[in-house]
């Protein structure tokens, strides 16, 4: 199995997913124009990361690989049993997926969305505000509990990636449950091994 990525972008979550899971896998980097190659493109022709390989099959988009490496290892608890738990998971991960992450997209690609500098400035300011709303509603839902979903879950590395963008883009997540979380992951031996892995540790 290989993961391809970018450090420190969306695949964090899948390669700690991968330490988690325990299996052999390669991780491979890839550069910024490497994405944009005939090569790469065909793997995934929207010449972003990540991209899984399992033998001939090829999958791209974060939630689908961690649904897709969840569901393939069963034994390691990563996606739920029970119908409603596993709805819980997906409620959290689409969160984090559609809402979270796109609006991050606004932050890191405000000058190609947007061609002057005031209204990159505006474009900033209002998806950094909007980033914090969501992520107080994290907040609130992490209130006595550990993992986002009740127990340890493929939403929680993609979680962590996205809170690690909220600090380096000063993205306000001030707050104490975000926090604790951030730091049980940070000392997570998973999610060190992968940060070592991608050079971000």
């Amino acid at each position: 199995m290989k993961l391809y990525y970018l450090p420190g972008a969306c695949p964090l979550a899948s390669h700690i997913t991968l330490e988690w899971i325990g299996k052999p896998y390669e991780a491979i980097k890839v550069g910024r124009d490497e994405i944009k190659q005939a090569e790469y493109l065909a793997k995934n022709p929207m010449g972003s990361v990540p991209v899984l390989e399992d033998g001939d099959f090829t999958l791209t988009q974060s939630a689908a690989i961690l649904e897709y490496l969840a569901e393939l290892n069963p034994e390691s608890g990563l996606m739920p049993d029970n119908i409603r738990d596993r709805a819980e998971v997906r409620r959290w991960l689409g969160l984090c997926n559609s809402d979270i992450h796109r609006t991050f997209t606004n932050i890191f690609g405000a000058a190609a969305l947007v061609s002057d500098e005031a209204s990159q400035e505006e474009l900033y300011k209002n998806s950094a505000i909007k980033l914090t709303h969501i992520f107080d509603i994290i907040e609130k839902q992490l209130e006595g509990n550990v993992w986002i979903a009740g127990a340890r879950s493929i939403v929680d590395p993609y979680l962590y990636t996205l809170l690690r963008w909220a600090k380096a883009k000063d993205v306000n997540v001030g707050s104490k449950n975000l926090e604790a979380f951030y730091t049980r992951m940070e000392a997570d031996p998973g999610v060190q091994a992968a940060l070592t892995a991608q050079g971000l540790s």
